[in-house]
């Protein structure tokens, strides 16, 4: 199923649709501030297993990260972290950062690394922050690649849902998405240390 839904003005009964969907176990792929999205209630184990088969890579279940509404969600996931991390996410968020914490034993084993680490992404995009507000709980984060090596990830709505519709159950049209994925930083050990430069002045991170 293709919904469209404005980022300006979420409809809410279109935002309610989708988190019925995922609260009845259900797979979206959704608009964020960087490439498009594919992903689930965190606390549905076999919607993930779903969503590792149709990402193809056994080896993503453990770097799985996911998208929360706002900050005040991180006491719920993450360990407790220094007040110089604090900060650089409050200055950066949102916005195209993914964040790797620290896990506390709240995030599903399921979702975490070996080192019991959890990536936070909280977008710039009200699509997906309204939905995971009205759900109540963060959802998964995986990116939607393309087969094409050089196109890598695709934009268009349109094209991902005649790619996936048939293997999710709705796809979330909030216009053309962007090919450049999110910045990850490291805060594991308790320094900021970029895995990843993609989209996001990093600058931000250091001021």
């Amino acid at each position: 199923m293709l919904i469209k839904i404005y980022p300006e003005n979420p409809n809410p009964r279109d935002v309610k649709q989708v988190v019925e969907c995922l609260q009845d176990g259900g797979i979206i792929i959704y608009p964020t501030d960087t490439i498009y999205g594919i992903g689930c209630d965190i606390f549905k184990p076999k919607s993930i297993e779903r969503i590792v088969e149709i990402i193809g890579d056994k080896k993503k279940k453990s770097t799985l990260s996911f998208i929360c509404y706002d900050l005040s969600h991180l006491s719920d996931y993450a360990k407790p972290i220094p007040n110089h991390i604090f900060k650089a996410m409050k200055k950066t968020l949102p916005g195209p950062f993914t964040f790797i914490l620290e896990a506390n034993n709240q995030v599903p084993k399921i979702m975490q690394s070996k080192r019991k680490t959890v990536g936070i992404r909280i977008p710039n995009n009200n699509i997906i922050r309204e939905i995971v507000k009205e759900l109540g709980n963060p959802i998964l984060s995986a990116s939607v690649k393309d087969d094409d090596e050089i196109i890598e990830y695709t934009t268009d709505p349109e094209l991902i849902h005649e790619k996936f519709g048939n293997r999710v159950d709705i796809v979330i049209d909030g216009g053309y998405g962007d090919n450049v994925p999110s910045t990850i930083i490291d805060c594991t050990a308790n320094e900021l240390e970029i895995v990843r430069e993609g989209k996001g002045d990093v600058e931000l991170l250091y001021r």
